[in-house]
């Protein structure tokens, strides 16, 4: 089995009060982040914010955390390839993106938390955005309900009746 190494950034952008994540759209229409192959002797954080500037064209980032490894296995071209992928928290001023068509890239898009926890295809990149806001929160970057919807308030229950009055 042949095994892959690459690296990713789940990147933010503060947007005033907003805290906003980059995702990206590949040619299977399925909504994730930035990553790619490690380069001879590179290093995972530096191979991440490569992949991300070359993937959606942000020029400064900066690597406020390390995140996850994740792994999965898949088939190409009738060989098993197991993929290994080290992730960073990674942070710009940057709003502009220009995808990277050449490898698939169609479309970047900056969005709340909530909006990326519902379009992100694969459940292991969902559990990287949550332990990406998990450290921002710590990190006293969003608030704890940041960017989530708020829940609707229950409606008030009935009241009550008075129990019965006991027999003396």
């Amino acid at each position: 089995m042949q095994v892959e190494t690459s690296a990713g950034g789940i990147v933010y952008r503060r947007d005033g009060d907003d805290t906003l994540f980059l995702l990206i759209r590949d040619s299977y229409h399925n909504w994730g982040f930035p990553k790619g192959h490690l380069e001879s002797n590179e290093a995972a954080d530096h191979a991440a914010l490569r992949e991300v500037q070359e993937e959606t064209g942000l020029g400064v980032l900066r690597v406020q955390g390390t995140l996850d490894t994740i792994d999965w296995h898949f088939r190409f071209r009738g060989k098993r390839v197991h993929k290994v992928c080290h992730f960073f928290l990674i942070e710009t001023a940057e709003q502009a993106t220009t995808p990277q068509h050449a490898e698939g890239i169609t479309e970047c898009a900056w969005v709340p938390y909530d909006q990326a926890e519902r379009l992100i295809a694969y459940d292991n990149a969902r559990a990287l955005l949550l332990q990406a806001k998990a450290l921002l929160v710590r990190a006293g970057v969003i608030g704890e309900a940041s960017n989530s919807p708020a829940l609707p308030a229950l409606p008030a229950l009935p009241a009550l009746p008075a129990p019965p009055e006991l027999p003396a």
